[in-house]
């Protein structure tokens, strides 16, 4: 894709005029989206000096910190230099000058007059959470890429300016470090520190973070809402609009109900203070519960295709993430998606500029990105090119710099490139690296699956030796775990040890757990596979592949849906291990 930008068509709101005081603030939003509009596109110009310059502005101001004076950050003056002085670089590689600011020492990090608000925390490839510094200058540019992909939605989609948005946050404070940092969720910050002229329009109060029990705040997030003209729905995963659409499905009368009276039903567990505060918030509304018993009455349904008048959904659609949008019209009817671009704790990658696509402008105004290609990606002197270099239709690994104190840093996201816009490269998310897989976000390693089955395997006697974990796609995703036991076959033993897995990956992989505790991701099944199939399928796959044959590993976890497509199924055909493997080689 090359060119300007073109407006999408309207999708109407209700009609109703608008009264003079929010006339006004139209004009100075519309005036203030197209400024920031501008400025987004100008930055896709002259993209090798752009980038350069971005850069080195974020080696010049942390240069007098401690991790800038190990690595010489006095002597980068070029790209050159930089890639000379600092190698490509892991978590683990930043945690002990992490660890340090969580203590309080901006210093090993940031250089003087820079400000940490908090670590944005998410799931890491071991057994413990990263730890994102998010700090005054990385907040503000998490802010502009999101600013800049809502003024380009909001221009493609006018009607909805100065409507009510659903969106839902999580808690920035759900721990508090050493020093006082509170850590959580970066979302949490940024609709707390949202401009009022935003702000006034969402219709979720921010207590409703602090539900920790799922059900309870999805049907919150409902309530609030659900009686609204909303004009769109902004969430990461597409599975969360789903399941919202069906929690409301399957609590109709209940909301009903609630709206009628101005409530929360007393059957969802809110801890007391927080019901307090909500309750507060709202009003008995018969007005509203009529129109939304009419919807229930005439269609036997509450879904948002018929209580809401959406322009569009925001959501992630790349990678299996798409999968998802099947599911869509069922419950929104023909409401265009927005994907809401690439992005992590980390930082933002890209900024999609149209609807129905997974492709969006690399943000190349506020980070520095370099590209590692595929087929070099883990070997030990890969090719490294800049975001000038990048070639149309290529698939190519992220490496991240960042206000946050990363540096070239290896995210593990595999993008492709689908075009540009000037300069620009257009990337869409493919996923992440073979050693992780990600459903709906958990971002699962085969580290963490690895450790997990370690931890458990004693209380089964190690009966099990061999394994692998694969992703499997349904209404509610889940894990499919193929087990080998040097015993016989035992359902339920295997059951029993998918359901122990299941419970150590909640506890070692935040994601992970949020996932499962919100009904996103379902448990963990078991497979019980032919004594030494995994070994004689590990066999012909090697072969399959001779020239690296000395290089082979055994996969434990599978990042691909349907990878696991030759593996025999106890309950379905029950192939010996040598039937099995002859099928699969041919």
């Amino acid at each position: 894709m090359s060119g300007e930008l073109v407006a999408q068509p309207v999708y109407r709101s209700h009609g109703t005029r608008l009264a003079l005081a929010d006339r006004f603030r139209l004009a100075i939003a519309k005036s203030h989206a197209r400024r920031m509009l501008t400025r987004m596109l100008r930055a896709t110009e002259n993209l090798r000096e752009k980038q350069t310059a971005t850069l080195l502005e974020k080696i010049q101001r942390n240069s007098t910190s401690e991790y800038g004076w190990a690595h010489r950050f006095d002597q980068i003056k070029s790209v050159a230099d930089f890639r000379r002085q600092i190698p490509i670089t892991s978590y683990e590689d930043l945690k002990p000058y992490i660890e340090k600011v969580k203590a309080g020492d901006l210093g090993a990090m940031f250089g003087p007059g820079q400000t940490v608000h908090m670590f944005a925390k998410t799931s890491g490839t071991c057994d413990s959470p990263k730890y994102i510094p998010v700090t005054d200058h990385f907040l503000a540019e998490y802010r502009r890429g999101w600013n800049a992909f809502g003024v380009k939605v909001l221009m493609d989609h006018p009607g909805c300016f100065l409507r009510p948005i659903v969106q839902v946050a999580s808690r920035m404070d759900e721990e508090f470090t050493s020093g006082g940092f509170p850590c959580g969720a970066i979302s949490g910050l940024m609709a707390a520190t949202q401009k009022r002229l935003v702000r006034r329009y969402y219709v979720v109060p921010s207590e409703v973070a602090y539900v920790a029990d799922a059900m309870a705040r999805y049907y919150c997030v409902l309530r609030f809402s659900i009686a609204t003209n909303a004009a769109f729905v902004v969430t990461a995963s597409p599975a969360t609009q789903l399941r919202l659409a069906r929690v409301g499905d399957e609590h109709a009368q209940q909301l009903i109900r609630d709206v009628r009276d101005g409530t929360i039903g007393r059957e969802f567990d809110i801890p007391g203070e927080v019901r307090s505060k909500l309750e507060a918030q709202l009003a008995a509304n018969p007005t509203e519960a009529n129109r939304l018993e009419s919807i229930l009455n005439s269609t036997g349904r509450l879904l948002p295709k018929h209580y809401w008048n959406l322009g569009f959904l925001a959501n992630w659609t790349g990678g299996t993430m798409g999968l998802y949008l099947r599911d869509f019209k069922k419950y929104f009817g023909d409401v265009p998606v927005r994907d809401i671009g690439l992005l992590a704790s980390e930082g933002r990658m890209s900024i999609p500029i149209e609807d129905g696509s997974p492709s969006g402008i690399l943000d190349v105004a506020d980070n520095y990105f370099e590209f590692i290609p595929k087929e070099e990606y883990g070997t030990n002197q890969p090719t490294v090119l800049g975001a000038n270099e990048l070639e149309e239709g290529q698939e190519y690994f992220i490496l991240l710099t960042t206000s946050a104190g990363f540096y070239r840093y290896d995210i593990g996201d595999l993008v492709r490139v689908t075009g540009f816009y000037r300069d620009a490269p257009l990337i869409e998310f493919l996923h992440k690296g073979q050693h992780t897989s990600s459903l709906t976000g958990e971002k699962l390693s085969e580290k963490q699956v690895v450790m997990a089955f370690e931890n458990i395997a004693e209380r089964f006697d190690h009966e099990y030796r061999n394994f692998v974990l694969a992703p499997k796609w349904g209404e509610v995703p889940y894990y499919l775990l193929h087990l080998e036991s040097d015993q016989g076959f035992d359902a339920a033993r295997a059951q029993m040890l998918a359901d122990a897995l299941d419970e150590r990956l909640c506890a070692i992989n935040i994601e992970y757990d949020s996932k499962r505790s919100s009904g996103r991701l379902g448990p963990v099944r078991a497979n019980l596979l032919p004594h030494r199939w995994l070994a004689e399928y590990d066999r012909v796959l090697s072969r399959r592949n001779r020239p690296a044959n000395e290089q082979f590993k055994h996969r434990f976890l599978f990042s691909e849906l349907d990878a696991d497509r030759d593996f025999p199924r106890a309950h379905a055909n029950g192939l010996s291990a040598p039937e099995a493997n002859r099928r699969l080689a041919t």
